[in-house]
């Protein structure tokens, strides 16, 4: 055992890494904003610590002790309207939320699809409240006509390409994506919706969408979108994540197709294994508005299956922030997108945990170093020689959701008023505390 003087301890935690296979009390380690070790109790490690000051220990008695969360569907609006969030307000959102990185889509004014653009959010992200990266656009513009600089993107550091929000219609188009981005080594990420079948749809195609008079967004648009680009994965041999999937036909193929052994991964989101298109009835809540929709009962419970046995790797937020004028509108008028960093534990403890469906370390592991490892991000784990990235979780601790508690610019959130359990307790990125409740 080294005499090391270490900077922070943790202890008392129960600690959960699934990369290490380790779920144990145990003290946590951190030197020099690294991981310098995850050890049980012993003679020999007491006594190294004998010297180490009192404030240099953080006690996490009956708390998690988890590499910090990972959520790599998030938009933080800064190019262009910072008035809904910003950087710097969504890295305070996602720290409060436990999470230490995040991925940030291209849907910006102006789009992420060139150098300088990758530059000014890499910039702004310095010194912020978690670690940013970046996601560039498949597309220019987002417009699905032309590539963009693959090659430039990936050399200054983005770690994925989509045009989140907008499915690749072309096939030639997302054939050649797929190709460059073999050859780069890096993922596609395809919001899949066939946007001919669901082009102007509000809500998800059902009896709700028929009962309230709502144009619909049928869930064959996103099956349709999914089977063709297991297609190209299939030809390609290339990288392909899908983003909050939602239909059950859409889980199935995912399903198959890794049984196949097509190189693709995917992700859900808290609102899609939570809430359903019953919902919006009841309230005409324009929080409820999102892209791909809320669904039906079915295609919830086929997402948490989905997640239960691992056809879904990632829980992602797609933390789409909005003005609160925005969202103050018909349902039909108002855009889509909920903020969800700061209430997804809550509500992946609430009704995936406590219901039975999840275990933390599969939880964790959906929102840790399955994500770190699809896009090849630091962190997701507690090795020795990681970042000090680290999530404290208080794991029964009851909470209700309130508006003006959000570290988030915006507020429009269908989960406000919902009694959860499970929250942050702490959050370190880097060796440093950078939220604590």
């Amino acid at each position: 055992m080294t005499t090391l003087k270490y900077d922070t301890v943790i202890k008392n935690g129960l600690v959960i890494d699934p990369a290490l296979g380790f779920g144990k009390k145990a003290y946590v380690l951190i030197k020099d904003g690294l991981i310098a070790g995850v050890e049980r109790e012993t003679a020999a490690l007491k006594k190294a610590l004998k010297n180490i000051p009192e404030d240099k220990f953080i006690d996490a008695e009956n708390l998690l002790v988890v590499p910090g969360l990972i959520d790599v569907h998030v938009h933080l609006r800064e190019p262009g309207r910072e008035y809904a969030e910003t950087i710097e307000s969504g890295c305070r959102a996602a720290a409060a939320g436990g999470f230490t990185s995040v991925c940030c889509m291209p849907n910006t004014n102006p789009c992420i699809d060139n150098q300088e653009t990758v530059k000014f959010v890499q910039d702004r992200a310095q010194n912020c409240d978690a670690r940013v990266y970046v996601f560039g656009a498949i597309t220019k513009n987002l417009e699905g006509k032309e590539l963009s600089e693959i090659g430039d993107l990936v050399s200054i550091g983005v770690v994925a390409i989509t045009d989140d929000g907008h499915y690749v219609q072309n096939p030639d188009i997302m054939r050649r994506a797929l190709q460059y981005s073999w050859m780069f080594n890096i993922p596609v990420a395809q919001h899949a919706e066939d946007e001919y079948l669901c082009a102007g749809g509000v809500m998800n195609e059902s009896f709700q969408s028929t009962r309230l008079g709502m144009k619909p967004r049928p869930a064959v648009a996103e099956e349709i979108a999914v089977l063709r680009d297991i297609a190209l994965a299939r030809i390609t041999g290339a990288r392909l994540h899908f983003q909050h999937i939602t239909t059950k036909r859409a889980v199935n193929a995912i399903r198959l197709a890794k049984k196949e052994g097509i190189n693709i991964t995917a992700e859900a989101t808290p609102h899609h294994f939570v809430l359903t298109d019953d919902e919006i009835g009841r309230e005409f809540n324009t929080n409820l508005r999102v892209n791909p929709p809320i669904r039906t009962a079915e295609d919830r419970e086929a997402v948490i299956e989905g997640l239960i046995d691992g056809t879904i790797d990632c829980i992602a937020t797609d933390h789409a922030p909005h003005s609160e004028e925005e969202k103050d509108c018909e349902f039909d008028q108002a855009p889509s997108g909920m903020i969800g960093m700061e209430t997804c534990l809550g509500l992946v403890k609430t009704y995936l945990i406590d219901k039975g469906y999840l275990n933390w370390a599969d939880a964790v592991r959906k929102m840790t170093i399955n994500p770190a490892r699809i896009f090849k991000l630091k962190g997701g784990t507690l090795a020795v020689g990681s970042p000090a990235d680290i999530t404290v979780i208080d794991p029964n601790r009851k909470w209700k959701v309130k508006a003006e508690n959000f570290r988030s610019k915006s507020k429009n959130s269908p989960f406000i008023g919902y009694q959860l359990s499970g929250q942050a307790a702490l959050t370190i990125l880097g060796g440093k505390v950078v939220f604590k409740r």
